[in-house]
Order: C-alpha cells, then sequence, then structure tokens
C-alpha cells in the first residue's frame, strides 16, 4: 500500500482560481433543480481533503464514488497482478455473510476460528509437513505480511544461539536474490537485518543461483529465503539445490543455515502442477513457508497464509498469550484485527475445487501461458519465462499437445518477454514501453520494467496467466499484441513536418511505405481522409504519387520472422497474421523547402478569416426558418421557444416538476430547496 501525503486544500482551491487550466471547475453560481441530476452540487458540498461539515444523501455518495472508480481498469484484463480478481457466486454469498466478522474474537466467532484452523492443517497437509512434527502456522493480512513473520522467527532463533555461545547478536544479515520481491527487503530494512543481494543474469534465468548464494554466508547469517516462483519470470528456484549445498557448508563450517521459502505465488502452483516436485517440508532445511491466499489460492486480495514446519521454529518469546474477549489467545501476528470472510473464502475454495479442481486449474493456467509464449516467441520477440521450453528429462516433439505440466520446464504460468535483438535491429525507433502503452488503449494492463540487479539494461514485458484469462482471451491477446507491434514498426513513416506537400515524391514514398507494411487486417485500412493516398494511387509509373526508385531501398525480409536462437522447438503454423513481404521500401525523411513554407505560413491568416465567415453564415441561416413563428406578444420568444410552447406535452408542467419562478431561494429565508423534489417524470 503506497504512503499518501496530507493535501492543503485551501491551498489547491486558491492556486485552482489562478490556473488558467482549472479555474472554470469552480461551483459558484451552479444550480440544479432536482436530486436525481445533482451530482455536481452533491459533489461540491462534499470537500475531498477534509471531512465535510454536513454529510451528502447516500446515493449521492454511493454515485459519486462510483463513477470516480470506474476510472479504474477492468480486473478481468489485469495482466500485471497476480492477485485473484474473480470467485463463484456462492463464495461471495459467504464472504458477504461474514463481512463483519472479527477473526480475533474467538468466543465471539468460535465456528471462524475452527475454520482457521483447518486451513493451517490443510496446508500443512499440502506441503508435506513431517507426521512426526507439530505444524505450526497463522493467517496474515497477505504474504509480506508472512515473509515478515518467517524472517523474524529466523531472526530470534539466531539471536538466541549467538547468545547462548556468547557471540555478537548485533549484526544479523539474510541472504536473497536480487530477482526477490520488494517485501523480502522491507522485511530486511524494517528489522534491522543486512540484506545480502545475489545478482541475477540472463544464464541464470533472473533468479538466484544456489552455488552464487554460498559465498554470501557468513555466521551472522540468519537463514537463505528461497523464492518459488520469481515476479519476474516466473522461474522456481531450486530449493533442493540450495538445501544440498548448505548441508556441505555445514560439514566443512559448522554453519547451519535454515531455509524460508517464499512461496506467495508458487505455494499454490507447485503441489498441484508438479506434485513430485521437492520444495517443500520435505526438504530437510526448509523450517518455514510462506503463500497468499489471494494469488494462486484463489480469493481476493487480504489474505496470506505462514507455516513452520514445527512449533519448535517459532520462538516461544514472540508468541503472545492474550487474555481478551472472555477467553486466552495465542497470536503471532503483526497486526491485531483482521476479517474473518477471507479465511472463510479460502475453506470454500478447498472444499469445492479439492486437490483435483487446483490441479485442472493449475494445469489450465499453464497450458494457456505456453500458447501465449509460443505464439510470441515465433514472431517479433524473445520469450525469456521457460514454461513451454521441453523439460530435460522429458522428450516433447512438436506435435505433442500433451498438458501435463511435468513435460515442460517447472514455473508459474507467467509470461515474460522482450522485443527480439533482430527486431530492435531492422526497427531500432520501436521502444518496448510504447507496447504496455498501447495495449492499455485496448484495455489490457500489462507492464513493461527492467529486470533485477544484474541485467538492469534489460527490459521486459510480463502477463501473468490467471484462471481468469481464458484461451478466447489468450487469443484475443496475441492478436493484440501483434497488431500494435505492427503499428509500430510503421510509427516512424507516418510522422509528418508541420507542412507537407500531399503531392510531393517524399510524401507519397511515406504513404507507400505505409501501406506496404506487414499489417494486419485490422491495421492495413487506409484512412479515407483526401490528405492520405489509397494503395491503387502509389503504384504505377503514371500515377501522380508514383514512387522515384531512388527514394525506395529494398531490405531482405524471409518470412516468416524468424524466431531467436534461444526458442524452443514448438512452432506456430503460418497465418496471414504472421507472413511478411519479401521486401520493404524504405522512405526517404519528409523535407520542404523554405519558400513552400513561407509561403503557407503567410496564407494561414486568411484561410482562417475565410472558415470563420462561412461558420458565422451558416449558422445564421440555421435560425431564418423558424422566423416566422414569432409572436408579437411575445416578441423576447426565439421562433423554436414558440414551437416548445404550442407541442400537446410539456413532462415540466404536466408532471408537476417544480419551477424555480414558484419557490424562494434556497438560500434565503422561508425559500424551499429544490433538491427536496424527486423526479416524476
Amino acid at each position: 500500500m503506497s504512503l499518501s501525503r496530507h493535501i492543503n486544500a485551501d491551498e489547491v482551491i486558491e492556486k485552482s482560481k489562478e490556473h488558467p487550466h482549472r479555474k472554470h471547475t469552480a461551483q459558484e453560481g451552479r444550480q440544479t433543480f432536482h436530486q436525481s441530476w445533482s451530482r455536481d452540487e452533491d459533489a461540491a458540498r462534499a470537500p475531498k481533503y477534509t471531512i465535510p461539515e454536513v454529510g451528502i444523501p447516500s446515493k449521492a455518495a454511493y454515485q459519486l464514488l462510483h463513477d470516480e472508480t470506474a476510472l479504474d481498469g477492468n480486473p478481468l484484463l489485469n495482466l500485471a497482478s497476480f492477485v485473484h480478481t474473480w470467485m463463484p457466486p456462492e463464495a461471495n454469498q459467504l464472504i458477504m455473510e461474514n463481512i463483519n466478522k472479527n477473526q480475533v474474537d474467538l468466543d465471539e466467532y468460535p465456528a471462524a476460528t475452527i475454520i482457521h484452523n483447518r486451513c493451517i492443517s490443510m496446508l500443512a497437509d499440502l506441503w508435506k509437513a513431517p507426521k512426526d512434527t507439530k505444524a505450526i502456522g497463522t493467517s496474515t493480512a497477505g504474504s509480506s505480511e508472512a515473509i515478515m513473520l518467517g524472517g523474524l522467527a529466523l531472526k530470534k532463533k539466531w539471536q538466541e544461539a549467538r547468545k547462548a555461545a556468547g557471540k555478537d547478536h548485533y549484526h544479523p544479515n539474510i541472504v536473497f536474490g536480487s530477482n526477490a520481491q520488494v517485501a523480502l527487503e522491507k522485511f530486511a530494512r524494517y528489522w534491522d537485518v543486512e540484506a545480502r543481494l545475489v545478482p541475477v543474469n540472463a544464464s541464470t534465468n533472473y533468479v538466484m543461483n544456489p552455488h552464487d548464494a554460498i559465498p554470501f554466508i557468513d555466521e551472522n547469517t540468519i537463514g537463505v529465503m528461497v523464492i518459488l516462483g520469481s515476479t519476474y519470470t516466473g522461474h522456481f528456484e531450486d530449493v533442493q539445490l540450495m538445501s544440498d549445498l548448505l548441508d556441505d557448508l555445514e560439514k566443512r563450517t559448522g554453519l547451519d543455515i535454515p531455509i524460508h521459502v517464499d512461496g506467495a505465488s508458487g505455494a499454490f502452483v507447485a503441489p498441484f502442477a508438479y506434485p513430485n516436485y521437492k520444495w517443500a517440508f520435505d526438504v530437510k532445511r526448509v523450517h518455514s513457508i510462506n503463500t497468499s491466499g489471494h494469488k494462486f489460492g484463489l480469493v481476493y486480495a487480504g489474505l496470506g497464509w505462514i507455516l513452520w514446519k514445527d512449533e519448535s521454529m517459532l520462538h516461544k518469546d514472540l508468541i503472545f498469550e492474550l487474555h481478551y474477549l472472555g477467553s486466552v489467545e495465542y497470536s503471532f501476528t503483526l497486526n491485531f484485527s483482521k476479517p474473518a470472510a477471507p479465511i472463510i473464502a479460502q475453506m470454500y475454495n478447498f472444499l469445492n475445487l479439492g486437490f483435483d479442481g487446483y490441479r485442472r486449474i493449475a494445469i489450465k493456467d499453464l497450458r494457456n501461458a505456453r500458447m501465449l509464449s509460443r505464439a510470441l516467441e515465433a514472431t517479433y520477440f524473445k520469450v525469456l519465462s521457460n514454461i513451454h521450453k521441453p523439460s530435460k528429462n522429458q522428450a516433447v516433439t512438436d506435435n505433442d499437445d500433451s498438458d501435463d505440466p511435468e513435460l515442460y520446464e517447472r514455473g508459474l504460468p507467467v509470461v515474460s518477454f522482450k522485443l527480439s535483438d533482430k527486431f530492435i535491429a531492422d526497427y531500432p525507433h520501436v521502444q518496448q514501453a510504447w507496447i504496455q502503452s498501447m495495449l492499455r488503449t485496448k484495455g489490457w494492463i500489462a507492464p513493461n520494467y527492467n529486470a533485477p540487479e544484474g541485467e538492469a539494461e534489460t527490459e521486459m514485458l510480463r502477463i501473468v496467466v490467471r484462471e481468469t484469462l481464458s484461451e478466447d482471451l489468450c487469443e484475443r491477446l496475441i492478436v493484440d499484441i501483434l497488431e500494435i507491434t505492427e503499428a509500430l514498426m510503421g510509427t516512424s513513416m507516418y510522422s509528418r513536418s508541420t507542412f507537407v506537400d500531399p503531392s510531393s515524391p517524399t510524401h507519397a514514398a511515406g504513404v507507400a511505405t505505409a501501406t506496404s507494411l506487414p499489417h494486419s487486417s485490422a491495421f492495413s485500412r487506409v484512412p479515407s481522409h483526401s490528405a492520405y493516398a489509397r494503395p491503387d494511387d502509389v503504384v504505377g509509373e503514371g500515377s501522380a504519387l508514383a514512387i522515384p526508385s531512388s527514394l525506395v531501398a529494398p531490405i531482405a525480409f524471409n518470412p516468416p520472422y524468424a524466431p531467436s536462437e534461444s526458442s524452443s522447438s514448438s512452432s506456430v503454423p503460418n497465418s496471414p497474421l504472421l507472413s511478411f513481404p519479401q521486401s520493404l521500401p524504405v522512405a526517404a525523411l519528409h523535407q520542404q523547402t523554405l519558400p513552400a513554407r513561407v509561403t503557407h505560413t503567410l496564407l494561414l491568416p486568411f484561410s482562417f478569416l475565410f472558415h470563420m465567415f462561412t461558420a458565422f453564415f451558416f449558422l445564421t441561416s440555421l435560425h431564418l426558418p423558424f422566423s416566422f413563428f414569432s409572436s408579437p406578444s411575445r416578441p423576447s420568444q426565439s421562433g423554436s421557444a414558440v414551437m416548445l410552447s404550442k407541442t400537446l406535452h410539456q413532462p415540466d408542467k404536466d408532471h408537476g416538476r417544480p419551477e424555480k419562478a414558484n419557490f424562494g431561494d434556497g438560500d434565503n429565508e422561508g425559500g424551499v430547496s429544490q433538491s427536496g423534489f424527486a423526479r416524476q417524470c
């Protein structure tokens, strides 16, 4: 959640009065007659940055906020977030029925407490907690709070061991990759722990290599945080290998270093998609695991979980015994009150989906992510995520359409990609960030950002394939990405100087270049404005817009667009959308002589006056047909007003709509406020 500064409303208002573009927002003199049409008045009575002295009607408050939040993006098309955005109607009903319950009130809401405890047991079993241990855990506001608790437990255990050995316990450090989510760095900064970031690069798939982490470990290391599902590319870090290397380190140095697994997303994907993969409590050195119920746990935002393999791994000094509201509660959280509804919604998913349901959803998400990856990699992009690539231990042919995730590299259903090196060389003017902006105009929200430390110069686009991104939407997304990219390929060709002669050979060459680009059907239409040439006008020697051969340079172009060398062996069938011409003409830059520019400049004022006179004459002529309706008894009325007065049906009068003339001003003594009248027609 972002920090917000206090805004001085008086200062904003004073600045607005003098601002040339904002002074028109002043509310003085505005008044409507009906509450149904009083949005501006209600907004004026509700200051933005201070609590209003007098409230506004509930419907008005709802409508104001409803309209304002309409500016938000569509959660269904939000491909940037891992957070789940949809639940079945029955789950929504359960949430609303329990929205007012506080999970901390054990005596008041004992059923909610029992459901919470059952969720902990189910997760412990899912994460393969040994039967001879006593797993313990709690719900949190999200995986960020869970990481804080996991880190605190590691720090407390380390401090206790250092104190018992009579050694310094004031300089702890923790090791994790530079690809870590910001919550891990927050823990280190908030709790005075040195963060030792292991650099990542393309050769490590932008995640921490366990071998690279070992040199960062010393006697002050409280633990290693291993990320099961990087937020950059979705790759899994190798938990088992990290544990094996720490075993070897202990044999050589005597250092006993535990592991905390950040499974914010992966802890709800790996158990279902890769049930034989060792990453959880069945790995010796894994002490604790955190996850987000509101990500691939398929619950709305506001729920996280953290579990410890055994209660001995959670120091007793961190557990508070609370005598509150008539019962004894044992608590280890950073907050106190928290809603019970998300926990009940999590149990609903466990019961409704079961293991098989979660597995089916994970398989579907990964299948759609593979389809998206292959389509992108077959065109203009290099895909940085690897879930579409065959596993090193499996043989997958091009025609193998198996949905079994075990046949492919492990990871989250995330597609990270960038423009290929060949595309960048051929179209250096195209900036990758433009794709993000243009996708937003189509409703899609997909971030473009820099890779983590070690590869920070690399930009990548990322799409999170959640349960709501169906196969149909994936296909639409692929088309939109390719259409946008193909349009950007011609952006420099479309740019024109301030004054362009449409009949000049240079302009004709630019139009020819634009119309010959490998657009899909949606972008191949030529604008109908007369300033643009038709496709037929730019061909043939006799055309006025014929292209001089000196302005056209062919570029060798082998269709379809060659994938990068790192592409997988999978392919996408050729289609008109992915086909390209053998060569592309390149237009020279638009140029114009100085006399032509001067001539255009001198003619502009005369052109402006001519158009103003024409518009005035046209608007005046519109009034003439109504002039004969004017009546001597009503010399001040226009013809249109007289016509309206003679109509048979007048809603304002026939249905009792009050007129301002019949009532006093609401601000005057004895006046009746118009807002009290509801519209009756």
